[in-house]
């Protein structure tokens, strides 16, 4: 199971991600300038947010990463759901950045200048997002870290942006039309609102306590039913996850005349057999006896 140390060390990751994105934005700019393309400049725009992101990302995992308090019982762990909105939102304000950038281009027409060198420099730069973003990516599903997962695919967008933002460029030096650059920057800006709109969403669901995907619930469920029997049940299954970490609540029914150790002995054994199917995983049991009609008795759904 991952350790509280180790979560603080995943900051590292987010640093990495600051430096790389302040190396990029340098390098897109420098592509921009030498080349007058509105849609490389829509692509430093987006780069612009890659470095608020990731230092929005170091900060929600420092937070993410302390123990519980007298003020946070369940520990500080959905900070990493603020971390994603921020990013969705912040995508969102440069999709409209892009898109004012653009309309004032195809009203205002102007030739591009130094194509070659400015694609050469964004497709350095985008090198470096493509290995970054991969890293981040297997380091979030690794740690189970929604904010570098997030983080990781902001910067895959980012690679596919440039390499659309490119063939339109090299396009526009090929045929002379020069509405084309405009054209492609609009298109850039309406698929990285799109990847911002649904961060927003997916962070969105977290906060609402959304239940564990399936695959996990089918775990969970299978230790369960490897101890049900004639005098054993399970019911008002529930679940729950924040940030990494998950959460599961039950009733377990047994007979009444059992003793409140023997009771408590096979609590303490299905326990320990669903935290082993599940990492960072936090079990509640409520034992009830098996006889009572009240013990039936569940949290509605309506």
């Amino acid at each position: 199971m991952t350790t509280t140390a180790t979560r603080a060390d995943l900051t590292r990751y987010a640093l990495l991600s600051i430096v790389a994105s302040i190396v990029v934005i340098v390098m897109k700019v420098v592509a921009w300038r030498v080349s007058g393309s509105v849609g490389l400049l829509s692509d430093a725009a987006e780069s612009t947010v890659n470095v608020v992101a990731a230092i929005g990302a170091f900060v929600a995992l420092r937070v993410a990463s302390r123990p519980a308090d007298a003020d946070h019982n369940f520990g500080h762990t959905k900070a990493e759901y603020f971390s994603a909105v921020f990013e969705g939102v912040m995508i969102v304000v440069a999709s409209a950045f892009i898109i004012v950038a653009a309309v004032d281009r195809l009203l205002n027409p102007s030739g591009l200048e130094s194509v070659g060198l400015g694609l050469a420099i964004s497709v350095a730069a985008t090198v470096i997002n493509a290995v970054v973003g991969l890293v981040l990516i297997r380091a979030g599903r690794a740690h189970r870290s929604l904010t570098l997962e997030a983080d990781g695919k902001h910067l895959m967008t980012d690679v596919w942006t440039t390499a659309g933002v490119v063939l339109g460029v090299l396009l526009v030096a090929l045929t002379g039309w020069l509405p084309l650059d405009p054209l492609i920057a609009i298109a850039v800006a309406l698929n990285i609102l799109f990847v911002g709109g649904r961060l927003v969403w997916q962070s969105g669901a977290g906060l609402m306590d959304t239940a564990l995907p399936d695959d996990d619930r089918a775990a969970l469920d299978a230790v369960l039913d490897r101890w049900r029997a004639d005098d054993v049940d399970f019911h008002d299954v529930r679940t729950r996850e924040a940030g990494h970490e998950r959460f599961l609540q039950l009733h377990m029914l047994v007979p009444g005349e059992w003793s409140v150790q023997r009771g408590h002995d096979l609590v303490e054994r299905v326990e320990r057999e669903l935290v082993e199917a599940l990492d960072h995983l936090h079990v509640t049991i409520h034992l009830e006896p098996i006889g009572d009609p009240r013990a039936y008795e569940s949290w509605r759904l309506d």
